[in-house]
């Protein structure tokens, strides 16, 4: 089995555990902040041990792509946060405007 056999390659910037819509970023996120194999797999269950070790040795195969791979990831996410900051949804403004009241009335009291 070929490594890449591991991965769908859904698009440039979605490359998703094979069978799951686990992202390789969300395995390489936790070996980043300095899990342990296992450790991984017990945050992500659905997971074996051998996908986990897959995503780690594409990894470090692709370390230079892998790495600009996660920022643009990274960026996006970013992005749409930002967009969706800018423009909050009207539940979103209404839960705001009942948690500023919230605090007006405490500080009145």
């Amino acid at each position: 089995m070929q490594l890449e056999d591991y991965f769908d390659f859904l698009a440039p910037d979605d490359i998703r555990i094979k069978g799951h819509r686990i992202g390789i970023d969300d395995v390489l996120a936790y070996y980043l902040d300095g899990y342990a194999p296992e450790e991984i797999a017990a945050n992500l269950p659905t997971l074996s041990l051998e996908q986990i070790h897959a995503a780690i040795t594409y990894y470090l195969r692709n370390r230079a792509a892998m790495d600009a791979y996660l920022m643009r990831l990274a960026a996006w996410r970013e992005q749409r946060y930002q967009e969706w900051a800018a423009k909050p949804s009207s539940l979103v403004q209404r839960l705001r405007t009942i948690k500023a009241q919230g605090v007006r009335e405490s500080v009145v009291a």
